[in-house]
């Protein structure tokens, strides 16, 4: 059997690679099979008053999406449950597990599911009556408005909204309506810290007598250089599993918002 000449072999493959995008390209069953998309951007000037609207209002959304998590932050129930979650997670001195990741899954999961009620209202009172076009987008603006406010209304600690208060208004509100909604985020968010906080101190107290007893019985035995951490995280972890922790975890957080 006849050898080919390792010269001749490396024509044969250059030539074939150099030829199959030309015969993809300008075969007709490969390019009528294969549909190849094309996008295509362009700056024209506006000649109605219908597309300066338009332009204003796709600006306004990329607007929007681009802050989009920072109101996430800001105005819903999920920077308690990830702290809280992040504490549980030091307080075990597991290091990274669970993952960030996960945590974060976690408590974006729990948000929509304490957020729901609200969402709700916002969908029949402003999304569905703007899309069928039965309001306009100011009152859709406004009806989703209101369900946060009551939301962050009921989380709020009355210290934090009166400190707030005083600073950016001159006059004392007479009710809620009286206090701007760029008022009560801050408010919001400082009581979900300190929330936060708190239930983070009471999730370090059993974990931290369990390093105190082991971190004892370990000097009691004169072993001073074994760290005490590497011997209380399996008791933490025994004790965690055994309470079920992580559903008196999560429930302690849905019921802190109800």
């Amino acid at each position: 059997m006849n050898k080919i000449p390792s010269n001749r072999l490396l024509t044969l493959l250059r030539g074939f690679f150099l030829f199959l995008p030309l015969f993809l390209l300008f075969s007709p069953p490969v390019t009528s099979a294969i549909g190849l998309p094309t996008i295509s951007f362009g700056v024209e000037d506006a000649n109605t008053p219908q597309q300066v609207s338009t332009g204003l209002q796709v600006l306004f959304l990329l607007t929007i999406l681009s802050v989009a998590p920072a109101i996430v932050l800001m105005t819903t129930c999920f920077t308690r449950i990830v702290i809280v979650l992040g504490f549980v997670r030091q307080a075990m001195g597991t290091q990274n597990m669970p993952p960030t990741q996960v945590i974060i899954g976690l408590a974006m999961f729990l948000s929509f599911f304490i957020m729901s009620p609200t969402l709700n209202a916002i969908n029949d009172k402003a999304l569905q009556p703007y899309l069928s076009e039965q309001i306009t987008q100011e009152e859709a603006l406004n009806q989703t408005l209101a369900p946060m406010r009551d939301f962050m209304f009921s989380q709020v600690n009355e210290n934090e909204l009166s400190l707030l208060s005083n600073i950016t208004m001159n006059n004392e509100p007479y009710d809620k309506d009286d206090i701007p909604t760029m008022t009560l985020i801050p408010a919001f968010m400082l009581s979900e810290l300190k929330r936060a906080f708190q239930m983070g101190f009471m999730i370090y107290v059993p974990f931290l007598v369990i390093d105190m007893v082991v971190a004892s019985i370990l000097m009691s035995m004169g072993m001073m250089m074994l760290p005490p951490v590497i011997i209380s995280m399996p008791f933490k972890l025994l004790l965690f599993v055994l309470v079920d922790g992580w559903a008196l975890i999560v429930g302690s957080l849905i019921q802190s918002f109800q």
